[in-house]
């Protein structure tokens, strides 16, 4: 305690002789004694701008060039094209406005750094020049603008009526997988249920559901419309599956989605990077708590063909659980919660997987 009292005293103490030095700086001001003194390190410090300019910005180029493909892996959906398209024309666009206003600031540093006898140059208005810098800007805004929300639209309007249906559900730590069964119908779920056993709260009350099934990892058809249903069981998640250019939150109690159509099966993919163990990914890339460094999932690109017969292999969640369904039918269970919405056709993918059962 006496060693904090000393601190602030000597901290206190500092604090008055700089505002003593400040004082007796203003009294020459308004007496009219005081020179200012302009030596070397003024223009030291112009060059050293431009130096931070030139050494930054090659800094900058190298690790961009060096980090490309790690930042832009390879697409493979349709959307993801369009999407990387307006990125990097909006990329390109600010990058030029920021090298150019960076450049200004740094080289009008230097070229009208303090010399003695030159006194600065009021510029009070200039109606053209606020005319330019107010509408191309503005213009060019709005065309960025449009075409995200043109993008935007397209991704999260209906997802086409043959789309395959996968609910993800995101909890600390890792994602729960589940699909409609037969009746091309997900059965609703009641978050009261929720146990060891029933991590997705099956509610199998509901005849829709007994047929669900639930899968360790994601598995799609290529060159088919994928409907993702997603949710959250506790905190807030996000299913981002950068191949894909898939990005949305999951949500506590707001359930949304995301459909998307993916080009390119995992074997192709892992012959174009020369990867043999290449899966694609799902992560959560939202901190949600201590274990979310291994919050991830597979998503397993089929050809139609192989993912008809891993639909057809799947046992339901009822039939893997008869304990739980004979408890349910002993007992029945409010419904809390209803499935998200159904697409009014069964995806053209899974009827020849029905055909199969």
């Amino acid at each position: 305690m006496i060693a904090l009292g000393i601190l602030l005293a000597l901290v206190l103490l500092l604090v008055v002789f700089g505002l003593l030095f400040r004082l007796q700086i203003l009294t020459s001001i308004f007496s009219g004694s005081y020179a200012r003194q302009i030596g070397l390190s003024n223009r030291v410090n112009a060059i050293l701008m431009v130096v931070f300019m030139v050494v930054g910005m090659a800094a900058f180029a190298y690790s961009f060039v060096a980090n490309f493909d790690k930042m832009n892996p390879p697409i493979a959906s349709v959307h993801g094209l369009h999407t990387e398209k307006l990125f990097w024309t909006t990329m390109i666009i600010i990058g030029i406005v920021f090298v150019l206003t960076q450049v200004a600031l740094f080289v009008y540093s230097y070229k009208y750094q303090y010399r003695e006898g030159r006194r600065a140059f009021f510029y009070s208005h200039n109606n053209k020049i606020e005319v330019i810098w107010t509408v191309i800007p503005a213009i060019v805004m709005a065309g960025l603008v449009f075409g995200g929300w043109k993008e935007w639209s397209n991704i999260m309007g209906p997802a086409p009526k043959d789309a395959v249906e996968v609910e993800i559900m995101g909890k600390q730590f890792n994602f729960l997988v589940r699909y409609p069964g037969r009746d091309q119908k997900l059965g609703r779920i009641n978050y009261r249920l929720i146990d060891a056993t029933n991590e997705f709260g099956f509610d199998l009350n509901d005849q829709r559901g007994l047929d669900d099934f639930t899968a360790s990892e994601v598995h799609v058809p290529k060159g088919h419309p994928v409907l993702l249903h997603i949710r959250s069981r506790d905190v807030l998640h996000a299913v981002y599956a950068p191949h894909f250019r898939v990005q949305m939150y999951a949500v506590p109690g707001m359930p949304t989605k995301f459909w998307f159509i993916p080009t390119k099966s995992t074997d192709e993919m892992r012959a174009q990077t020369g990867n043999p163990n290449f899966n694609y990914e799902i992560a959560c890339n939202q901190i949600c708590g201590r274990g979310h460094f291994a919050m991830k999932a597979n998503i397993i690109v089929d050809e139609p063909d192989d993912y008809i017969a891993w639909y057809a292999q799947q046992k339901s969640f009822a039939d893997q659980n008869p304990d739980i369904l004979a408890a349910f039918k002993n007992k029945k269970t409010p419904v809390i919660e209803d499935a998200p919405a159904e697409t009014t056709a069964a995806p053209a993918a899974t009827e020849k997987a029905q055909a199969s059962l």
